[in-house]
């Protein structure tokens, strides 16, 4: 997938920023087992596209985030562990949530509707086959 730079400055700063800070929640994710690594990096690939063609390259290249991004953009999707690891993180991280953050009935209801949804996608993605 060829980079879509976006046309005005300022789209693109904003994008780069996106891109950063998906960066940096990736790489803490990386430390924190109930902090996604996968969402966050493939979103950052996304903006990184949309801002600049030297950071979308140098993720690509990177040997951490590099792979995940080059499977996606190649429809070859997310390994089985990749993907027990985000519903897992989505469990985890949701439930901790709506017991202990959360008073509103209601609020619990969609948090738990939107966790349900995410972990839908992530599982119906395809997935990658190992040799």
């Amino acid at each position: 997938m060829a980079t879509t730079l976006a046309r005005s400055r300022v789209a693109r700063s904003l994008y780069l920023v996106l891109g950063l800070l998906s960066l940096a929640i990736a790489l803490i994710g990386i430390v924190l087992p109930t902090i996604p690594t996968t969402g966050p990096t493939l979103l950052a690939a996304w903006a990184f596209s949309r801002s600049s063609e030297r950071f979308d390259a140098w993720l690509l290249r990177h040997r951490l985030f590099g792979p995940i991004v080059r499977d996606w953009r190649a429809g070859l999707g997310f390994s089985v562990r990749a993907k027990l690891v985000a519903v897992v993180a989505i469990a985890a991280t949701f439930t901790v949530t709506v017991l202990f953050a959360v008073e509103r009935t209601g609020v619990r209801v969609a948090l738990v509707a939107l966790a349900a949804a995410i972990a839908a996608y992530v599982i119906t993605r395809p997935t990658k086959r190992t040799a």
